[in-house]
């Protein structure tokens, strides 16, 4: 019986894992190649990971220079994205006027590296918010809707009605929420060797 050509059996894409050059600060970095690519390189993060597609055709010697020419790119491309903490708070007090009315003043807010189970806090009794530094390089409006719901708690401090309908006037906060959810599902997924074509 001859092969089906939309489904014969192929080859499966080489994909490898490799540690980032050391000092770098880089996650894990995991090339696929695919037979379908000819000349495309692409590169993205996922979880704790870079992923780097290439063309399966590629040396070892191109798929390092490659390699390296996207984690710079990555890296451009977040340092431009990422806000320092006085941008931070110029962002709150622009949220806090536009959706609560400026009524939410924090006295700080600033980037933290130890909150690793919630996206961001609230000390109202200080005025202090903090973010999770997992939040910086993604889309600006997950970050608003996180710094936005910090923000409500300066106003109210529990999660009940009063809450929720500050955070209704945010036009994306299902959206950010959804982003939110998919991510900590994400990070719950085993991370499998890929062996589909890309």
């Amino acid at each position: 019986m001859p092969a089906d050509p939309l489904h014969r059996a192929a080859k499966p894409p080489r994909s490898t894992t490799s540690q980032p050059p050391s000092g770098s600060g880089a996650s894990a970095i995991e090339v696929r190649r695919s037979a379908r690519r000819r000349r495309t390189v692409s590169a993205y993060r996922e979880g704790d990971r870079t992923v780097v597609l290439i063309p399966a055709r590629m040396s070892e010697a191109e798929e390092q220079r490659w390699v390296t020419v996207m984690l710079d790119k990555l890296a451009a491309q977040e340092s431009k994205r990422r806000l320092g903490d006085t941008e931070l708070s110029e962002r709150a007090a622009r949220l806090s006027d536009q959706y609560l009315g400026g009524r939410a003043r924090p006295t700080s807010v600033r980037w933290v590296t130890n909150q690793n189970t919630r996206w961001g806090s609230c000390t109202p009794a200080e005025g202090s918010i903090r973010l999770s530094h997992r939040l910086q390089g993604m889309p600006e409006y997950v970050v608003d809707y996180v710094l936005l719901h910090e923000l409500a708690h300066l106003l109210v401090p529990g999660h009940g009605p009063r809450f929720w309908r500050l955070l209704d006037a945010y036009p994306r906060t299902e959206r950010a929420r959804g982003y939110l959810e998919g991510v900590v599902a994400a990070d719950r997924l085993p991370h499998l060797p890929v062996t589909r074509d890309e």
